[in-house]
């Protein structure tokens, strides 16, 4: 019975001791593993590239002879699909996941493997979604939810041009939402209907109705953004900041205009006509939009960060209006940029939300008229996720 007993308790030692040493395995292995490293390429200096991830952070990678490089699509998840690709292919902007060799021999980081999808492919791909945002799209302020029917009602404009759309949302729908302090579609996540809230700035694209005043979302897009009007109080060109006294608020907000900020100036012609108009003094044809230069499409906005148009891709026009629209002339009005602005300037511009400190998304100028209108603080409502890039290049 002793015996029986030494035998019980050597098997459970034994079980124990090798559960350890898998433990130890796992764990080793596991240090063993290459890290990864995502972010798009910056500079490509010899065999060494520069990469910055989504959190501004830059790291030096040597691409040795040795490593697997690869490219693959953009959107494709299978990396059986991905071609053979030469190093001297890369080019920057590029987006690369690169592993890395755990025990490099220097002090830079060596890469074991580079996937990378290529900014020409990426652009196309934006192109075309873009247009599909165009075509099947809408975009607004929410003025209502009803939960249980799961429909969100928007304006898409302002004043007497004001509008109103029913989105359709059910268990199909995708509905994602931006992050508190960022523009990017790539970083929405997707949440629930109970996240959307009255005010917010939102895109849905689906299925319209003959007279666009419904649509059955396949994705809708919303987040919390900021419209402040104001004149420029300082600039600091090294740092592309601005100084802004908010008209409603009746405080300072210091606002960061990244590269890829949507700029516009409204002509004189143009912003006494739109103001006129935002009064409901003017007719609601014209030639006002004619006026406006550029080209675009009508009003609207897309997602920040959805694929298509200028910048980093992070616009694509929705529906719009016709005639004298705002939103369409806007998106017409010529681009400018952060060197064209001066103090004492009057500036209309929709920021990711903050008091003291924001980024700006949608920032037009030459809008001193307009601020006198009743409506003329919410012109930029539906404008927030960068409406109407195709309105001149910057």
């Amino acid at each position: 019975m002793l015996g029986k007993k030494k035998t019980q308790v050597s098997v459970k030692l034994m079980q124990l001791g090798l559960t350890a040493v898998l433990i130890a395995i796992g764990i080793l292995l596991q240090a063993q593993a290459p890290a990864r490293f995502l972010g798009t390429v910056t500079a490509i200096n010899g065999d060494t590239l520069t990469v910055k991830n989504a959190q501004g952070e830059e790291q030096q990678v040597q691409v040795p002879s040795t490593a697997d490089l690869k490219r693959v699509e953009p959107g494709e998840k299978d990396l059986t699909k991905a071609v053979a690709l030469q190093f001297s292919e890369l080019a920057m902007n590029d987006r690369v996941l690169i592993s890395l060799a755990p025990n490099a021999a220097n002090g830079t980081p060596q890469a074991l493997r580079v996937i990378a999808i290529k900014q020409a492919d990426l652009a196309k791909k934006q192109q075309a979604e873009a247009a599909e945002w165009q075509r099947n799209g809408t975009g607004g302020l929410v003025k209502s939810l009803d939960a249980a029917s799961g429909d969100i009602v928007i304006t898409n404009s302002s004043g007497p041009t004001a509008k109103t759309v029913t989105i359709h949302t059910n268990n199909k729908s995708v509905l994602k939402r931006y992050a508190p302090a960022s523009i990017s579609y790539d970083t929405a996540t997707v949440a629930p209907f109970a996240a959307i809230h009255a005010g917010d700035q939102l895109m849905a694209k689906g299925t319209k109705s003959a007279d666009g005043s419904e649509l059955t979302a396949a994705e809708v897009v919303s987040g919390s953004f900021r419209n402040i009007s104001g004149t420029i109080a300082s600039l600091d060109a090294s740092s592309s900041t601005l100084v802004i006294k908010d008209l409603a608020t009746k405080k300072q907000v210091t606002v960061t205009v990244p590269a890829d900020a949507q700029m516009k100036k409204l002509q004189d012609r143009v912003a006494q006509m739109l103001a006129a108009r935002l009064k409901g003094d003017a007719p609601a044809g014209g030639g006002a939009a004619g006026s406006a230069g550029g080209r675009g499409s009508a009003g609207g906005a897309a997602p920040a960060g959805a694929p298509g148009g200028g910048g980093q891709g992070q616009r694509g026009p929705g529906g719009g209006g016709g005639g004298m629209d705002p939103q369409q002339i806007l998106s017409r009005s010529p681009a400018i940029h952060f060197a064209d602005l001066q103090k004492g300037d009057a500036v209309m511009l929709v920021s990711t939300s903050g008091t003291s400190e924001v980024t700006a998304i949608t920032l037009v100028a030459g809008v001193e008229p307009i601020l006198e209108a009743p409506a003329g603080k919410d012109l930029l409502s539906n404008w927030s996720m960068g409406g109407g890039a195709e309105g001149g290049d910057q």
